[in-house]
């Protein structure tokens, strides 16, 4: 079940102080009391507002992608080819986690890789609805001959969030490498030259080699 979605402005305060925290020393080394102090408040109106550091989290996943769905659904009302829709997918992806780097990276590294007893429910459901819109758009696809008929439909996201935290986690690497001496560089390359490659990724998984099966059947 989703937490609310408006929030005010001391919940938000507190938000995205919890966001730079869990972002610089990890959802496990930070504490309610670390947030408190540097939100200036008192303890007791963080656990006041969400009750728990796991609340809290799911609270901050719901500020930072409550619109996320509404773009995605959005999106497969418009007036697109398949393929184009997937493009514009990977491009909201990317933007979105660009912008949110440390929660996305607590949420996909820090969560799966240890045996933990939080059961982030918003996430959870964030991810399947996420993953609806990738199959109906692969679907649509599909059904019009375009895609092939064997993808493995829940490999495309990985192949999306790998190739860009790849990227994330070895910056130091492909700065030096790409000769990319600012922020500014840092971000206009995720947003043009990763992105589309990332596209031609996906399109490659997605589109038959030699074209659809029924020119295959000609030749």
């Amino acid at each position: 079940m989703l937490l609310k979605r408006n929030f005010n402005d001391k919940q938000i305060q507190i938000l995205e102080v919890a966001e730079t925290l869990f972002a610089e020393k990890g959802f496990d080394g930070t504490s309610i009391r670390n947030i408190a102090k540097m939100a200036k408040i008192n303890i007791a109106m963080v656990s006041y507002y969400f009750g728990s550091k796991e609340r809290l989290l799911e609270s901050l996943i719901v500020y930072r992608t409550s619109d996320l769905k509404n773009q995605l659904e959005h999106l497969l009302l418009e007036d697109l080819e398949p393929l184009d829709k997937i493009n514009k997918l990977i491009e909201l992806y990317i933007n979105r986690i660009n912008s949110n780097r440390g929660i996305y990276r607590i949420l996909h590294f820090e969560f799966p890789s240890k045996k933990s007893k939080q059961n982030l429910s918003v996430f959870s459901e964030l991810k399947k609805g996420n993953l609806k819109s990738l199959e109906i758009i692969i679907k649509e696809g599909q059904n019009k001959g375009i895609f092939r008929k064997d993808i493995i439909i829940p490999l495309i996201t990985p192949t999306i969030l790998g190739t860009f935290f790849h990227f994330h986690m070895n910056k130091p690497f492909f700065e030096n490498l790409l000769n990319l001496k600012t922020e500014d560089l840092y971000n206009n390359y995720i947003k043009t030259n990763l992105t589309t490659h990332i596209q031609q990724t996906v399109k490659a998984l997605l589109i038959y080699e030699m074209g659809t099966p029924e020119m295959l059947c000609k030749q």
